[in-house]
Order: C-alpha cells, then sequence, then structure tokens
C-alpha cells in the first residue's frame, strides 16, 4: 500500500479489501494498531492545529474519507493520487460482515446510549464486548471497562479532534488490537445515519444531503469547509508547480 501526504499528513492509498487485510493481520498478529481517517473536516483542522498534524502522525494509518480527499489526491498527484472513493460508511458495514464471519469481538465508544442499544438492535450476531457513551464520561472508568472486555477492535466515535486526542493520551493504557476513529461513522453501526440516494453517494454529494437535513450543526463544516478545502488544496498545487 503507497501513500501520498496532504498537509503533511500520510494518508495511505487504499482499497476496501486491503484494508480489511489490514484490520484481519493486526487482529491476527495482535498488533496495537491506531487507525485514523482523513476528510475534508479533518484536513481543515489539521491546516489550523499543529499539534493535531503531530498526533495524527502517531496513528499506524491514515484511511481516506470521502470525495473531497479521493479529489485532492488527483489535483495533487494526479495518477499517483487514489484511483477511487473510499468512505467509512460504504467500509464500516464489509467490516461488520467479516466480523461476524470472524467473530472479531468490539468495544464501542461515543454518541449517544441509544445510538449504541441501537448497533445491538442492528447486527445481533456481532460480538460486542462492552460499550460507553460519549457525552458524559469518565475515561479512567472507561479505560477499565475497555480492559475488562478485552476486545479485538475499539470504534470510538467522539468527532474530531477530541477522538483523535483521547486515542494518543491513553492508548498505552487499554488493551486492543485495532482502536479505529469513526466519529459520526458510528452511527453507520446502528444504521442511523443519514446518506441520502445511492446516486447521490455514486456522485460524491452525500455531503450535500446531510447539509440539507441538519443545516445549523453542518454548516460550518460543508459552506466554510468545503470551499476553504479547495482553496488550500490549490494553493498546495501552487506550490509545486
Amino acid at each position: 500500500m503507497t501513500t501520498f501526504n496532504i498537509f503533511d499528513v500520510d494518508i495511505r492509498n487504499l482499497t476496501d479489501e486491503s484494508f480489511l487485510d489490514y484490520i484481519s493481520e493486526g487482529i491476527r498478529n495482535e498488533k496495537k494498531l491506531a487507525i485514523g481517517y482523513a476528510n475534508a473536516d479533518t484536513l481543515n483542522k489539521i491546516y489550523d492545529d499543529g499539534n493535531l498534524k503531530n498526533i495524527f502522525n502517531t496513528f499506524d494509518l491514515i484511511h481516506p474519507d470521502g470525495v473531497g480527499v479521493y479529489l485532492a489526491s488527483r489535483i495533487l498527484f494526479g495518477k499517483n493520487g487514489l484511483d477511487r472513493r473510499l468512505t467509512g460508511s460504504d467500509f464500516y458495514p464489509l467490516l461488520i460482515s467479516e466480523s461476524i464471519n470472524k467473530n472479531w469481538s468490539y468495544f464501542f465508544f461515543g454518541h449517544s446510549n441509544e445510538i449504541l442499544e441501537e448497533i445491538k438492535v442492528q447486527h445481533p450476531s456481532l460480538n460486542i464486548s462492552g460499550m460507553n457513551e460519549g457525552y458524559d464520561f469518565d475515561s479512567a472508568k472507561v479505560i477499565e471497562k475497555i480492559n475488562k472486555a478485552n476486545p479485538d477492535i475499539i470504534i470510538i466515535g467522539l468527532s474530531c479532534p477530541h477522538q483523535e486526542n483521547w486515542i494518543y493520551q491513553n492508548r498505552d493504557k487499554i488493551k486492543f488490537k485495532i482502536i479505529l476513529a469513526a466519529g459520526d461513522g458510528i452511527r453507520i453501526f446502528a444504521n442511523k445515519k443519514i446518506r441520502g440516494p445511492l446516486i447521490f453517494r455514486k456522485m460524491g454529494f452525500e455531503w450535500v444531503i446531510r447539509l440539507f437535513s441538519d443545516p445549523i450543526s453542518n454548516f460550518r463544516k460543508y459552506v466554510i469547509g468545503v470551499p476553504l478545502f479547495i482553496f488550500r488544496i490549490f494553493k498546495s498545487k501552487l506550490k509545486t508547480i
């Protein structure tokens, strides 16, 4: 797997299959791998925060997430960029299926108890060894619960940069094989994330559906963030010409 660099962060050029293989190998060899994601929003935050960039660079793998980073890679690196779009929202259902087949155990940390309980309802065959909501928690107690559960995979959905900071500060204290920052993607496991029609997803306009479904929460991320990200990518491109 090759990498490409955006805003001084190395992003892995993955397919769904190679991503699954990476996780499977990490579990088989008990590697304690920390996995994060890069999309337009997280890369904007990295651009503005050197400390966050340093935290991202301690992760074992950063995977591309969404049409923004796909287009950015093509603008910056041409044919050496991504040859296809990869999103956590499309990947997680594949991960769930593989996890059920291999009986990988999970600990879900983040979002609300309602969402976490719905994961059990949606996936009764998924091996869930523990969970903890993400709005009002004590880190020491969460770590104790995780270590007691001793999961193969931790899914953490606290939003960026809170989840990345938490992983950075606590990964040496907890038992796991894979810890995966999922952000709002934790809702995918509960089948509660608004995605819109398939044609919108294939065209890379899923973010438009999210914006219109919740314009107040998503205004800064998309209305301000997307044009800002595009400007910064072209600014980076001009430096290489």
